[in-house]
Formats: C-alpha cells, structure tokens, sequence
C-alpha cells in the first residue's frame, strides 16, 4: 500500500481497461492456484464489455493504480420478475487489502442493485476463507443455503 489513504475510486470497466482487467484477473486465478490460457481470458473480456451479456465488472484504484475489482452476473430469477445479481469474483490486490476496498467495491454494487431495482445481491465463498468472511459478516447477512453442483466438463 502506499503512503497516501485515499477513498477507492470505484466505476465499471471500460474498452481501454483491458490491460488493467487483466492484471487483477490473472493475479486472482494465481491465488486459487488456476492458471488460464489466453483464449478463454480474451473470451471472457468480449463478454464483458459486450452491453449485451449480462457479465459486467466493477474496478477500483486506489492512487491511480488498479486495486481490485468485483465481476459480476445479472441474471432472472423464478420467485422475482426483479433480476439478480451473483457476484461472482470479488478480488483486492494484497497490498491493498485492509484499505477498504472490498467493502467498497460490494457497497457500490449495492447501490447500483438498489438503483436499478434488483432483488438481491449474493456470492458464495469458501468455508475457510476467514479475512473475507470477516467482512462478508459485516455487509450482508449469511443464509443456510449449502451449495451443490455438477462440474460438467471435467
């Protein structure tokens, strides 16, 4: 972290951040031990600034320099006519980790679903992931719900 404590500057990507994206991308795949080749990374950038996908992401910097980011997927719902957005990755660079970016990055996300007329916000995390965990208990309430999946292309 540098020495300057500045509130994150939060905004949805644009065409010119790919380069950026991807920084966060890759270092986010590395920390979950998942390396991914450069088709699939520039498929997934199509979608994302594609108006018509329903991928989006969220960026924050912090001094100028990309410092996390929260991609995102609207999608419908059966109990709502009201979309639904699961937050799919939510990554703060190490080094900015404890300036509040994370809590920042899902507040915004908050109040886009809140403008927009979303129902609901909600991700999934891993049972041991303690430091964002801490956080998620601080932002949102945690449901009972135990997931479960079929992995359809192993």
């Amino acid at each position: 972290m540098t020495g300057k404590t500045t509130a994150p500057a939060i905004r949805p990507v644009a065409a010119g951040d790919r380069a950026a994206w991807e920084g966060l991308w890759r270092a986010n795949c590395a920390h979950y031990g998942s390396a991914m080749d450069d088709a699939t990374v520039d498929g997934l950038w199509s979608r994302i600034v594609d108006p018509a996908y329903p991928m989006h992401v969220l960026m924050a910097g912090m001094d100028g320099a990309p410092a996390g980011l929260a991609q995102y997927i609207l999608h419908p719902h059966t109990f709502t006519l009201k979309l639904v957005c699961y937050l799919e990755d939510l990554w703060v660079e190490p080094a900015w980790r404890g300036a509040g970016i994370g809590r920042a990055l899902i507040r915004e996300l908050e109040s886009l679903g809140r403008s927009a007329g979303w129902r609901r916000v909600y991700w999934v995390t891993e049972a041991d992931n303690a430091p964002a965990r801490a956080l998620y208990d601080r932002v949102a309430r945690r449901t009972d719900y135990v997931q479960y999946r079929i992995d359809l292309d192993r």
